[in-house]
């Protein structure tokens, strides 16, 4: 995602450079991280579905059962976060604020939180970091960027 925009002048920056305010390379980076750990979950997810009704067949019809499919509705919650997290970074010379970057460490570090009694996200999350390493990773790579939970 490129926050280098046309209004800038090019004689401002030197070529190739993006101005970004060290907030908005967190929220960028984070989001990434978040991204990679939502793919991870669907591979998982997938394959779980997969073994127990057969292939999915197009990427057409994962979509449709990502979305629509009560098997997948647990993923929505990290789904609706990067749809914030996106609208938070739309505009570029929009400067994100300290509590909204504190807001979303929260966010984030209350929804990654798998339990072994928990119900809904926090149980299908804990029972997808059971199954695939992928998602572990990804997982740890997100949390490492986080502050320590009080």
């Amino acid at each position: 995602m490129a926050c280098y925009t046309s209004r800038m002048s090019s004689r401002a920056r030197p070529r190739g450079v993006i101005p970004i305010d060290p907030k908005r390379r967190f929220v960028v980076t984070i989001r990434e991280s978040l991204v990679g750990l939502h793919g991870a979950l669907i591979v998982a997810e997938q394959a779980t579905y997969e073994a127990v009704n057969g292939p999915v067949g197009s990427v057409e019809t994962l979509l449709d059962l990502l979305q629509y499919n009560p098997w997948f509705t647990w993923l929505h919650p990290i789904s609706d976060l990067l749809v914030r997290i996106d609208h938070l970074l739309e505009d570029d010379a929009f400067e994100i604020a300290e509590e909204n970057v504190d807001h979303l460490m929260r966010e984030i570090q209350d929804l990654l939180r798998p339990s072994v009694e928990g119900d809904g996200f926090e149980r299908a999350y804990y029972e997808a970091l059971q199954r695939a390493p992928d998602a572990v990773l990804a997982h740890f790579r997100v949390r490492q960027m986080l502050p320590e939970a009080a």
